[in-house]
């Protein structure tokens, strides 16, 4: 198989990378650009856990080729921050201990980004059933669940009912 050079964009910031067309975007995420708050779950779709953000939806990573995402917008857990500073969310996440083992919390996160952005006050329902696709065997949904109901309902106190 012949190699190719890829050009991606993650966390606004272009990477060239020389790689075999069959290579997944989370192993080149992972070894390649050593962005490894991507995790390697199941390795079939199926857990969430290597959950990132292309074009502002939820993608598995694990099941996309990285040359399937020239000329998309992708974000990763490590772009989240800015200047050095945790978002609400992953604060939230931290504070109602939402982050046992941490194995599921970046793609979790990235998730809930997602469906937030999308929708800024989610029902109870509508996070468990948007987060149904992310396994989590420690924390248990609970926790997470509060973790995102706490954002929604911080930003309604300063911004007021969306």
């Amino acid at each position: 198989m012949k190699k190719q050079v890829v050009t991606l964009n993650i966390n606004n910031e272009n990477h060239q990378v020389f790689i075999n067309p069959n290579r997944t975007l989370l192993h080149v995420l992972r070894e390649e650009l050593d962005l490894t708050g991507t995790k390697c779950g199941c390795g079939e779709g199926v857990c969430g856990t290597c959950t990132i953000l292309t074009d502002g939806r939820p993608v598995r990573s694990c099941m996309t080729l990285a040359v399937e995402a020239q000329d998309k917008r992708i974000v990763t857990i490590e772009g989240l921050q800015k200047d050095g500073h945790l978002t609400p969310l992953q604060e939230a996440f931290i504070s109602e201990g939402a982050v046992q083992c941490g194995f599921c919390t970046p793609g979790m996160i990235l998730a809930a980004k997602s469906l937030l952005d999308e929708n800024p006050s989610p029902t109870e329902e509508e996070v468990l059933r948007f987060l149904s696709g992310n396994l989590c065997r420690c924390t248990g949904y609970y926790k997470i669940k509060n973790a995102i109901m706490r954002v929604i309902k911080e930003r309604k106190s300063i911004h007021g009912p969306a």
